[in-house]
């Protein structure tokens, strides 16, 4: 009998479209979702991923959530970890070979990203697997079986392989079995959809041609776009500097996510949360109009994102915390007490570097001019100004948007 809390086709669909870069082909989803609501029968849809690095940032957590709407749709969520697939190392994107992992750094690797990927997917409904569970168990026929499946042209054809063939650069022959082994993730799972970045296409289309070879009847495709980073212009990556991680303190993250630009929220109200399309429609009305700011809707765009990863009470608790000391002007409630003992006066310059507020004179002078210092919310704008130590006293310094000190002198 069918079950029958899926929702109708269409509106699935619609869901699973949000945000996706292309699905291959549409139509195919369409009927699987199709036969899977006359069925009762949940799609297996699956995301494998090598645990290459221990922590995960919001850029990471784009295809994740997709596979969270399958979920949410009720279907099927399994999370591969490539634990075998990380020692060969992804050639997507790289242009040289790279270094093997050690299985120490792929087992520690994957401890945290399963601790950092249940703040997203349903625990108790998640189907986890390792790749390393039939692909270390392959013998060597097993592999030239495989290999007899896939043409060398093919595979040159992809383009990180084609563009280091034509400068001269090594390719080798483990990083041609990569798109081939992982394929067989596939056929084991058996999956009905297999979900990865727009990057990963030509892997996840050799997936769906291996399954067909071993008389599967072939997933369908859900690529999701690169998110772009805080600079508004390139991918979110650490060794960029333009990311948000999802185990930073709430208060880093909410800052940081208030610094994007105003026309990247459209794209992040996309894809790293739940609202559906009707609902930032509304929203993208709401800027148009004049109805709401979007200063505002970057506050509850934050908040949300927040509360997934840190829970609902630390979200309000950074987004309040944010309007005291970024909207208000006042200082944080941690805000750290420096005591200092009664003295001479001192100049502000070299308060602010004895505070570690400034990491010299110099940087203090030009805080300084910039209007960038107050005490106790006066802006201070002389550079040679003293600060009298001589007598009991209390004021808060702040250097910059994010720096505050209250300092004691007693």
């Amino acid at each position: 009998m069918a079950q029958t809390n899926f929702k109708p086709v269409e509106e699935q669909l619609a869901y699973l479209k949000k945000g996706a870069a292309e699905i291959i082909p549409e139509a195919e989803l369409a009927a699987k979702l199709e036969n899977s609501l006359k069925t009762g029968k949940p799609l297996r849809a699956y995301l494998g991923v090598d645990p290459t690095a221990p922590d995960l940032h919001l850029g990471h957590t784009v295809v994740l959530r997709k596979l969270k709407h399958f979920q949410d749709l009720g279907h099927t969520a399994v999370f591969l970890i490539g634990d075998f697939s990380a020692m060969i190392g992804d050639p997507t994107g790289v242009s040289e070979t790279r270094p093997p992992l050690t299985r120490e750094q792929v087992d520690a690797n994957a401890k945290t990203y399963l601790e950092q990927v249940y703040k997203i997917l349903d625990r108790e409904k998640t189907e986890v697997r390792y790749n390393s569970e039939w692909l270390s168990k392959m013998s060597a026929e097993d592999i030239v079986r495989l290999c007899s499946h896939y043409r060398l042209a093919r595979m040159l054809e992809r383009e990180d392989f084609s563009s280091r063939l034509d400068k001269g650069q090594p390719i080798s022959v483990h990083e041609l079995l990569y798109p081939l082994l992982t394929a067989m993730d596939a056929v084991k799972l058996q999956s009905d959809v297999e979900l990865g970045a727009t990057e990963q296409k030509f892997n996840l289309l050799v997936h769906r041609e291996i399954q067909r070879e071993y008389g599967l009847a072939g997933q369908a495709i859900l690529t999701m776009p690169i998110l772009v980073g805080l600079d508004g212009h390139r991918k979110m990556s650490k060794s960029l500097g333009n990311y948000v991680g999802i185990t930073e303190a709430p208060s880093e993250m909410f800052g940081k996510m208030m610094s994007i630009p105003d026309e990247l929220m459209w794209s992040y109200c996309e894809l790293v949360t739940d609202r559906t399309p009707q609902e930032i429609a509304a929203l993208r009305k709401e800027v148009s109009d004049g109805a709401l700011h979007p200063m505002d809707l970057k506050m509850k765009l934050a908040q949300e994102v927040i509360a997934d990863f840190h829970g609902e009470d630390a979200a309000r608790k950074a987004a309040e915390n944010f309007q005291r000391v970024f909207r208000d002007r006042q200082a944080p409630e941690e805000s750290p007490v420096v005591k200092l003992p009664k003295g001479p006066s001192k100049k502000l310059t070299a308060l602010l570097v004895d505070l570690k507020l400034a990491p010299s004179k110099a940087e203090a002078e030009r805080l300084i001019k910039q209007k960038a210092v107050e005490i106790d919310g006066v802006t201070i704008d002389d550079p040679r100004k003293d600060i009298d130590l001589s007598k009991s006293s209390e004021f808060l310094l702040r250097a910059g948007k994010k720096k505050f000190v209250r300092v004691v002198v007693e």
